[in-house]
């Protein structure tokens, strides 16, 4: 891949035991490698276990604190990334605390960068959480992209295999989204890059 190829980091939001995130999240990274506009990296929070007790020091004081265990792993990761999707349920009308620990323990790497969403629960299908993280993330300096993908009563949509019953109206969802997702990346990777130069 040449050196301009934009990454595109696949969130998965929930830790909890038996989740389906990773159900998700698969069949969102091979939309999104099918799509070529992204190199994907899928990145589990459940391997990253970031303590909620955040640092003395605010991250927007020191944007690159030593983190605990792989936590150094993980913001490297985030900080290759010119766009991000985040995979994520709904719990009690919010997102996963796993997902807002992640975000919380980092800062610069989500500045001037864009963020999509795929949501699946219940009823909802993920709307709650996404609306919640869009004040998050834009606290934090990142753009948010319209579009998103959303699965409503997911467990009845995939099955045992993890390939959707009937894919079209999602896939062309998740196309929507990417496209969204390349046009912001390009721009905004474009714009820090002038920034940089400057």
């Amino acid at each position: 891949m040449s050196s301009t190829t934009l990454r595109l980091a696949v969130i998965i939001g929930s830790v909890r035991e038996g989740r389906f995130g990773p159900v998700v999240a698969k069949w969102f990274a091979e939309r999104a490698r099918a799509h070529g506009g992204f190199e994907v990296d899928v990145i589990d929070l459940a391997d990253y276990r970031l303590p909620h007790e955040l640092p003395a020091v605010p991250l927007v004081m020191d944007p690159s604190p030593a983190r605990p265990g792989q936590g150094d792993e993980l913001a490297a990761r985030l900080a290759a990334a010119d766009a991000f999707v985040v995979v994520t349920p709904d719990i009690n009308r919010s997102f996963p605390a796993s997902l807002k620990t992640a975000i919380d323990w980092h800062f610069s790497e989500w500045d001037r960068k864009t963020v999509g969403f795929v949501g699946y629960s219940g009823k909802s299908g993920g709307l709650l959480a996404i609306e919640g993280l869009r004040a998050v993330f834009n606290e934090l300096n990142a753009h948010t992209v319209k579009d998103y993908v959303s699965f409503s009563r997911y467990f009845l949509l995939f099955d045992e295999s993890g390939a959707l019953r009937e894919p079209a109206e999602y896939e062309d969802a998740a196309t929507r989204l990417l496209d969204q997702l390349r046009w912001w990346a390009t721009a905004l990777s474009s714009a820090r890059a002038a920034a940089i130069a400057a």
